[in-house]
């Protein structure tokens, strides 16, 4: 595909992302209906409506290609495709039920392992995150888009670190000393690497966990902002693997994350 395809992938995806969000908070005013999955995680009724909307108009303007959705997988069949879909249509599904405003739903193109397009919506905050290749990450907020670029937003004498977690491992922790972080913020779901994206935050460190689906939109509009994305070793972070399985993860707003 080329760039014009791509863009217009993504942008035909942003209505039905917008009425989505508002479709999930309507349903959580309305009262969610929650059942637990066979790993123990919630779905609610939110998560499944959100689903429905977006791989529907996901298979109308790309019929042929596969689309993997975390409500809808089935894990005991390994991917072998080269361009397909991932869909996370509720990321942070607790954060969601509890009321909370870091939930997001995303969708990723995945093109030979890399994620190329990425949309992430944050119905709460109003924001819609999309992209589609290098240097074309886009926020709408307020009926206003802007290109973002991981321009640094906080003072350069500040490295401000996002964690999944109140206490994370001596391997994080240790990564991020590297890094010299000097402040830490705990923060849910895939718009973590949205805000590295626009530059409110500078590095996220993650030893392996979830799945691609919880990572590849936010992937591809924080790579495609300008920022460096690797594991902690250094090694390429890539999808298309079997078992749908991360690998761990650093998120860098740029190399130098005091400029």
């Amino acid at each position: 595909m080329n760039k014009q395809e791509l863009k217009n992938l993504a942008e035909g995806l942003i209505y039905t992302f917008n009425k989505a969000g508002d479709t999930s908070i309507q349903l959580f005013n309305e009262g969610l209906k929650i059942k637990v999955k066979e790993d123990g995680s919630p779905v609610s009724n939110g998560d499944l409506k959100v689903n429905d909307l977006i791989t529907k108009k996901i298979s109308e303007i790309t019929p042929n290609i596969p689309i993997i959705s975390e409500e809808t997988v089935d894990l005991k069949v390994k991917n072998k495709e080269k361009i397909f879909w991932l869909v996370d249509p509720i990321d942070g599904t607790k954060e969601y039920i509890a009321g909370k405003d870091e939930f997001t739903l995303n969708a990723a193109l995945v093109i030979n392992k890399v994620s190329t397009i990425g949309l992430v919506g944050v119905p709460k905050k109003k924001q819609l995150f999309y992209s589609f290749g290098p240097d074309e990450s886009y926020l709408i907020e307020n009926n206003k888009t802007k290109k973002i670029n991981c321009s640094k937003n906080t003072p350069k004498d500040k490295i401000v670190a996002l964690s999944s977690s109140l206490k994370p491992s001596d391997i994080i922790l240790n990564k991020l000393k590297e890094y010299k972080v000097n402040s830490m913020v705990k923060m849910a779901s895939s718009y973590k690497f949205c805000v590295i994206a626009k530059g409110d935050f500078d590095i996220y460190a993650a030893r392996e966990r979830a799945c691609e689906w919880d990572y590849a939109a936010g992937h591809a509009i924080a790579a495609n902002a300008g920022a460096i994305i690797s594991t902690l070793e250094g090694g390429s972070f890539l999808y298309g693997k079997e078992d749908y399985k991360n690998q761990s993860l650093l998120i860098r707003r740029s190399k130098n994350l005091n400029a």
